[in-house]
């Protein structure tokens, strides 16, 4: 592969922004695809359809930027340093990897609660839609 032809963009970014919120094309905006980016967050990722088609696409790694560059390495030139300039060490992925346990840990939660009032409502309707005794 010509390495001309591969963008600066991060694989890993740009599938982690896909798989958390590809619906609202957040990984087109990353690349630089702001009009199918819009096109996405308007159509909530082509029902789906195109979403899903991103996150395979972005995986396997033929997924273009702006510029037609594959988005193919899987971290960005420089992301393996700190601010600083030092390189990160293990401690730092065991910092990255609990900080990742906990948006799941919040996410899973924010799933039953949207679970709950969905059921909530439901059984409000069919309340309402019940003749009185």
């Amino acid at each position: 592969m010509d390495p001309r032809d591969i963008s600066d963009r991060s694989r890993g970014v740009a599938l982690a922004l896909a798989a958390a919120i590809g619906p609202f094309g957040a990984h087109r905006f990353y690349v630089g695809k702001i009009g199918t980016g819009l096109a996405m967050l308007c159509t909530l990722g082509g029902l789906g359809i195109w979403w899903i088609y991103d996150v395979i696409t972005i995986a396997a790694g033929a997924f273009r930027d702006m510029d037609g560059k594959r988005v193919w390495q899987w971290a960005e030139p420089g992301s393996l340093e700190g601010r600083d300039g030092r390189t990160l060490t293990p401690e730092h992925y065991d910092v990255l990897l609990s900080e990742i346990d906990g948006l799941r840990a919040d996410m899973g939660e924010l799933a039953e609660r949207v679970d709950f009032m969905e059921r909530m409502v439901a059984r409000s309707r069919s309340m309402e839609e019940l003749p009185p005794p």
